[in-house]
């Protein structure tokens, strides 16, 4: 089988073939990214204002319970869960470049996965006893 120049040849022609070929495209790609990020301006932090306004409201809620212990429990739990909804309505009504780092899957995936949590927490904070 090796003897005849369609069967191991072709398979080894191939694999250098395609060896060769990654190994010639990797440096074009590299330098053709490098090129057009050199000559870019700083890309702008407006697309992540959603993502940082819900952070920052997920933080606040997550110090108010740390500070308040079981008293500020509740409101802490239900401010999550508006952070949460929040994060959901921006993730769905902004289109993907303008989500920021709320868009981490489809569409469809990351509304209905931050709104689960927002259910699941709000549910959480209205079953919660207000401690006396």
């Amino acid at each position: 089988m090796a003897d005849k120049p369609g069967a191991a040849g072709g398979r080894g022609s191939r694999a250098a073939g395609a060896a060769g070929g990654r190994g010639s495209r990797a440096p074009d790609a590299t330098a053709g990214r490098g090129s057009r990020a050199a000559g870019r301006a700083k890309p702008s932090r407006a697309p992540q204002l959603p993502y940082m306004c819900v952070l920052a409201i997920t933080i606040g809620a997550l110090a108010w319970i740390w500070q308040g212990g079981i008293q500020h429990a509740k409101e802490g739990t239900l401010a999550l869960a508006g952070a949460m909804f929040i994060g959901a309505l921006a993730r769905l009504v902004l289109p993907k470049p303008r989500a920021g780092m709320l868009a981490s899957r489809r569409r469809l995936v990351d509304v209905v996965c931050l709104a689960a949590l927002a259910v699941g927490l709000l549910v959480a904070g209205l079953v919660l006893p207000i401690p006396s």
